[in-house]
Order: structure tokens, then sequence, then C-alpha cells
């Protein structure tokens, strides 16, 4: 989906200017002067090449059940509150989630499990999240992928890792005045955003504090938890049940001082 052509929530245009490589990243990622053109400068990043193929390609080839849908087929920047209490990271968009509809976890059965779950604790206005056009709003909470375009086989490498890194680190400096909680979906997402938080001059412990569900770090006024990936492998297995969502955004909840519906 071309920049500036309507997509809502699209906040680039054909002047946006364009990352190609890891020095345009952190450049670009270090100048922008807040959310929203980070968000934009983030949604037309071409830094990856192995990245862009794949996240173009499956837009062009499409799921059948998806083939008379437009695709987004760009980076996913964060979304939700830009004041929130709560930081959501997880691991990368969806090939056919994130990557179909320009919203993190939205479109797919991992976004079903984690905005129902949302909902229940008072962070989303609605149960599901199903496309950009749908209304959806996150209360006090925002989602940050560490790495912004699908990656083949949900994997992206260590070097496309650190590429994107400086999007995660601008958007943790703009946001960490606000938030008192952390949550990391998955190991990745955890070693992300603790690597993050301590180049951001947090004091993280060493060794690292190692990821689990339910496991919690704090770092000053912000506190880091774990929560199992709502992946289909997790949720369908019953590693991760909607209890044990509850209960980690209830804590959440807890540690970020809300009391009652928002």
């Amino acid at each position: 989906m071309p920049p500036g052509s309507g997509w809502p929530g699209d906040l680039a245009d054909a002047a946006t200017p364009v990352a190609q490589g890891a020095a345009g990243v952190r450049a670009l990622a270090g100048s922008a002067g807040g959310l929203a053109e980070l968000d934009a400068r983030v949604s037309v990043c071409r830094a990856c090449p192995r990245l862009v193929e794949w996240r173009e390609d499956v837009a062009r080839a499409k799921r059948r059940m998806f083939a008379t849908e437009a695709y987004w087929g760009r980076p996913i920047a964060g979304w939700g509150d830009p004041e929130a209490r709560l930081l959501i990271v997880g691991l990368a968009p969806a090939a056919h989630g994130g990557n179909r509809t320009g919203r993190i976890f939205t479109g797919d059965a991992s976004g079903d499990f984690l905005f129902a779950a949302l909902h229940r604790a008072g962070f989303a206005a609605q149960p599901t999240s199903t496309s950009a056009y749908d209304g959806q709003r996150l209360l006090q909470a925002r989602m940050l992928p560490a790495v912004r375009c699908a990656p083949p086989a949900n994997k992206p490498t260590p070097g496309e890792r650190d590429t994107c890194a400086p999007w995660l680190d601008r958007e943790l400096e703009l946001l960490l005045p606000h938030a008192r909680v952390a949550l990391a979906l998955g190991g990745f997402a955890w070693q992300a955003l603790l690597t993050a938080l301590s180049r951001r001059g947090l004091d993280v412990p060493s060794p690292r504090p190692a990821f689990g569900h339910g496991a919690e770090v704090g770092l000053g006024p912000l506190t880091v938890l774990g929560c199992y990936h709502p992946s289909q492998q997790n949720t369908f297995t019953g590693r991760l049940t909607p209890a044990m969502a509850d209960d980690v955004l209830a804590r959440a909840r807890e540690l970020s001082g809300l009391q009652g519906p928002l």
C-alpha cells in the first residue's frame, strides 16, 4: 500500500524519508521529533532487503481467504496510547496478520486471543481487532513490535533485529516518561526489550533475568513482565490459557496504578 493512499492511520506520504540501510535507520529514528514522525518513518523503511522482499511478495500473492483484500505490505509501526502506562512488546508482524491489516496483532488467531484478554483487563475498547477500519482503541496501552517487518517463518536474523533496533529505542525513549509496565510476549521480545532498556540507561541486572511466563523484573519506575506469546502453538496446546493471560494482565494493571474500569 503506497504511503499517503488513504489507509487508516497511515502517517506517511511521498515526502517521508526512507531508511535504506542500518545507518539510515539510526539517523531517521534518532532525529524523529515525536511518535507521529517516528511512526511515519518506520512505515516506509526498506533497510532489510530480505524482509522487504518477503513482506511484499506475501502482499502480492496473498492467502486465498484474503484474495480480494488489499494488503498493507509495509513495516508496522507501534500503535496505541501515546501516553500509555502499559507497553506490550511482541516479536514481529505476522505475514497475513499485521502485514495484511497494517496493525500489530490484528487479523489473525494470535490477535484474537490477545485482544480478548486485553479487553477483559480493560486495556482495549473492543474484544476483537480485525482491521485498521474496525474502530478498536487501546486504553492506557501501546503495542511495539521488536522487528517491524513480517519475517519468513517468523524468524528475523540477528542482523535484521539489530538493524531494526533503533526504531524500538527511540519509541521507548518517547514512551518511558509515562510507562509503568512493559509486557514482553515471548522470549525474543523479552531479550529485545531488556537490551533496548539497557541502551536507554536502565539498570538491567547481570546476568540478565531469564524469560518465563509471569517473570517480573523491577527497573526503577518500570516493571518488565513476561508472558508466553499468544501463538497458536501456545494457545492450542494449553501452554498459554486465557486464565494465564488474565493473571499477567491483572498484575500489569496493578503495577500500572490503574484501579477499576478505564
